[in-house]
C-alpha cells in the first residue's frame, strides 16, 4: 500500500481483484498442461472509491503476454532460459526501456512514453545504448 501512495499520493482509486481457481486438473492424458478452472473473483476496495466496472485484469494480463513472449528467458524449455536470477532485473529493465521509448506498437502509432507525455522523441537502440554507457564504471 506505500508504494502505491509512494507513486500517486493519497489521491488513487486502488483495489484489487483476485481469481478464485478450482483444484488444478494437471496433465491430461497427452500431457499438454490445463489450466486450473476459474470458480469466482473476489475484489477488494484498498484506497479511494474505484469504479466496479473499472476494477479487472485484461490490460495486465495482456502486459504479461507482452512481457514473457518479448522475454524468451522466462519461457522454460527454451534455450533462452535462464535459471541466473541476476541476470532478469537487468533484461527487464532493457525490455521496459525498449519498449516504452522505442518500440512504436501499431495501434498507437508513437512509443508509450511518447502518449503518456513522458518524451516528445522518437528514440533508437542507439540511445539505450548511450544510457547504459553513461552509466557504466569509468575504466
Amino acid at each position: 500500500m506505500e508504494a502505491v501512495e509512494n507513486v500517486f499520493g493519497a489521491d488513487v482509486d486502488y483495489a484489487v481483484l483476485v481469481k478464485l481457481e478450482g483444484d488444478s486438473v494437471g496433465k491430461t492424458a497427452d500431457k499438454r498442461n490445463v489450466p486450473a478452472e476459474c470458480t469466482g473473483i473476489k475484489k477488494w476496495w484498498i484506497e479511494g472509491n474505484p469504479n466496479a466496472r473499472d476494477v479487472s485484469t485484461p490490460h495486465v494480463e495482456r502486459h504479461n503476454l507482452t512481457m514473457w513472449m518479448a522475454l524468451r528467458r522466462f519461457t522454460r524449455l527454451t534455450n533462452a532460459f535462464s535459471e541466473k536470477i541476476a541476470n532478469h532485473p537487468h533484461m527487464l529493465s532493457l525490455n521496459f526501456v525498449h519498449y516504452n521509448f522505442v518500440c512504436i506498437p501499431t495501434p498507437l502509432q508513437v512509443t508509450p512514453a511518447m502518449t503518456a507525455g513522458v518524451t516528445d522523441t522518437l528514440n533508437d537502440k542507439e540511445w539505450i545504448v548511450g544510457l547504459i554507457d553513461a552509466r557504466a564504471p569509468k575504466p
